[in-house]
């Protein structure tokens, strides 16, 4: 058995579903995700996961840290009962990190953000989730 923490990056387009409101309500599942490999990666999240919060569409930045607080589970809002959902909490803040500042870092060039912008749900390893969270402890804007 695994017991080791995964970690995830979570993207959201801010007119559906922003970080200010994933803050406000602490607890809420993620559902909505249509994209076979995004439920697939989704269905490998385990209950203490972590997952950066992204702004998809207009800011294209990190926001912050959720972390996973019940795995995956038949989505709701899916008529057909093929796709499930997890449930998701407000962990921290971040300062932003941008698209264009890790496109600009070639440490990133296989980071599925950079290689799969399209897909909602992806894994990001460890290397990467430190070397975002330094780069989000460097960053000024907030």
């Amino acid at each position: 058995m695994n017991t080791s923490k995964n970690y995830w990056l979570l993207k959201s387009e801010p007119s559906s579903w922003s970080w200010d409101q994933q803050k406000k309500k602490k607890t809420e599942h993620w559902d909505g995700v249509r994209n076979y490999q995004a439920a697939n990666n989704m269905k490998k999240m385990r209950k203490g996961d972590e997952c950066m919060f992204y702004h998809s569409v207009t800011e294209k930045a990190i926001k912050g840290i959720v972390r996973v607080t019940k795995e995956y589970y038949p989505d709701h809002t899916d008529k057909k009962g093929i796709f499930g959902m997890v449930d998701v909490t407000y962990v921290k803040d971040l300062n932003e990190v941008y698209l264009s500042d890790i496109k600009a870092d070639p440490f990133f060039q296989d980071f599925p953000l950079v290689k799969q912008a399209r897909l909602s749900v992806m894994p990001v390893t460890l290397k990467q989730w430190k070397k975002l969270i330094n780069m989000s402890e460097k960053n000024e804007r907030i």
